[in-house]
């Protein structure tokens, strides 16, 4: 396989706003070419360019992460065209509110497919072209609740939870193979995930995280020298839990 940078390479999923968007260029402004994944092309045209003004090559993929049963292909096709990657930022996902008691199974299973399975799918997709290089860089945008689960935040939470022991168990097994998985556990960050149709709360969102706050965080995990890794990290709002 014929690489073409020599530089660090990253896949981002969810790039096209929040987290995602603001990860896509804290590692442009670091010289880390980004590929970045979501299901709108326009918006992830639009970080392609802020990317590519920084300097950086960006390139954009319109992936459906709901639909898991193609992801690992998809990612695998990213994986080839991209390569080679060197770090992954699994940071797709979606709120959902609602007391377990009320919660249908296809609402639950829509929250687990996209918050946990997608991402296992993501990876697998990806780590074959890790392996086969002896080193990679696996970062997992989980939150605060899957270690703290908060009432009428369930499902959201089992799919939270579900990804820290993924991630865990990722990192257990992967080590022998040069390959380092971080685990990033947010409390409330300012995004667009609460104006979705499936999250009903109103909290002071001026008090959350910011996305960029989140996103430099990532940075320094992903910078790290080869022989050290950040396992996991909480990263919490001076305010406290909201």
């Amino acid at each position: 396989m014929n690489y073409k940078s020599s530089k660090n390479r990253a896949a981002i999923t969810g790039a096209s706003s929040g987290i995602g968007k603001a990860t896509a260029l804290a590692f442009a402004r670091a010289g880390i070419d980004v590929a970045l994944v979501s299901r709108s092309r326009e918006k992830l045209q639009a970080v392609v360019e802020e990317a590519q003004a920084l300097g950086v090559e960006a390139k954009a993929y319109v992936v459906d992460l709901a639909k898991v049963e193609n992801v690992r292909t998809e990612m695998e096709a990213i994986a080839a065209d991209f390569a080679p990657i060197d770090i992954l930022v699994n940071n797709a996902g979606m709120g959902y509110t609602g007391t377990l008691s009320e919660t249908p199974l296809t609402d639950w299973q829509q929250v687990l497919d996209l918050n946990l399975t997608s991402i296992f799918q993501s990876i697998l997709g990806i780590l074959p072209s890790m392996r086969d290089r002896g080193k990679g860089t696996i970062i997992n945008i989980a939150s605060i609740a899957g270690k703290t689960p908060f009432p009428g935040w369930g499902a959201y939470s089992v799919s939270k939870a579900g990804l820290i022991a993924l991630s865990k168990t990722l990192a257990a097994e992967e080590r022998a193979n040069g390959i380092r998985v971080v685990v990033c556990s947010p409390g409330a960050v300012n995004t667009p995930i609460w104006d979705t149709e499936t999250v009903s709360v109103n909290f002071d969102r001026t008090a959350m995280l910011t996305p960029e706050i989140v996103a430099q965080s990532i940075l320094h995990t992903a910078l790290l020298p080869d022989g050290a890794v950040i396992e996991e990290i909480t990263l919490m709002s001076n305010s406290g839990t909201l």
